[in-house]
């Protein structure tokens, strides 16, 4: 029988004391989308639960530099219903919004889906094709280090012993850019990618295309920043024969598993068809700006 201690503190500092000082294991509550299945189902025994809901710099967004800062505690629905995010960085907010049912919509996070470092995790790509950083904070005080820094292998993070994400940062979008997010999934919906692929890329005047960011997810032990699938884009104006090799750069970046959702060989085929067609979006949304 689970026995973890609860605490719900009103500050970051105090969430960084409580996990700094645990007897044991500590694990920070958001949504606990994850978290609590993982719990009933025996794959973790905290000794400690650090709710962080109640903690106001975690739970709000704000505009900041041109981009937003999202706190660490906010929910996709929150996300999906501020108009001034989604209309910036739609792929970000499409990532997110593909996670679970209504119901889990109401309590999944960002911050979460990131730590929980699920190779499969829908927003991570699409948080790392936005060039997206995030805030730490931990008993010797507060960094910033990438999105794509954070996951080191499955179920593992960069994160040191009493650190948590208090919030992440989606920077300024380039007035003619457009991201997107897309995923292939055995289902119609409610399920887990067997690729996923976040692009955002920006034009000049002339359409061609000057600054690509590439990120598949579900194809490694962490979702990848594909510099060979950008470096495709840069400098075309997107045609056919950019496509061609953007595709050909994503499927030679993956190093899936076989698995009951997918082969190696299919995998490493879908992620250049999902690559293709999510840079489709991506540059619409570019033209459209």
């Amino acid at each position: 029988m689970n026995t973890s201690q609860y605490e719900a503190p009103g500050s970051v500092d105090e969430a960084v004391a409580l996990l700094a000082n645990a007897k044991g294991s500590a694990r920070v509550l958001a949504g606990g989308t994850d978290l609590l299945v993982q719990i009933r189902m025996g794959m973790a025994d905290p000794a400690l639960i650090v709710d962080i809901k109640k903690i106001a710099e975690m739970t709000t967004i704000t505009a900041e530099n041109g981009g937003f800062r999202i706190g660490g505690a906010v929910s996709s629905a929150e996300l999906n219903e501020n108009a001034a995010v989604k209309s910036m960085w739609p792929g970000v907010v499409e990532a997110m919004d593909l996670i679970g049912s209504t119901q889990i919509q109401g309590r999944c996070t960002l911050a979460g889906n990131l730590c929980n470092a699920s190779p499969a995790a829908d927003s991570v790509p699409a948080m790392i094709a936005a060039d997206m950083t995030c805030t730490i904070a931990g008993p010797n005080g507060r960094r910033e280090a990438s999105v794509g820094s954070i996951a080191t292998n499955p179920g593992k993070t960069s994160l040191a012993d009493g650190e948590m994400v208090v919030s992440l940062f989606v920077p300024a979008q380039n007035a003619t850019g457009g991201d997107a997010y897309l995923r292939f999934i055995p289902r119609t919906e409610m399920d887990i990618a067997v690729v996923g692929v976040g692009v955002n890329l920006t034009l000049d005047g002339n359409g061609l295309c000057t600054a690509a960011r590439v990120s598949l997810g579900a194809v490694a032990p962490t979702a990848l920043l594909v510099d060979d699938a950008a470096k495709a884009l840069i400098g075309t104006k997107v045609d056919n024969a950019a496509m061609d090799n953007l595709a050909a750069a994503a499927s030679a970046a993956c190093n899936p598993i076989d698995d009951k959702r997918g082969t190696i060989e299919f995998r490493t085929k879908v992620a250049g068809v999902i690559a293709r067609r999510t840079a489709t979006i991506a540059l619409d949304r570019a033209r459209s700006n």
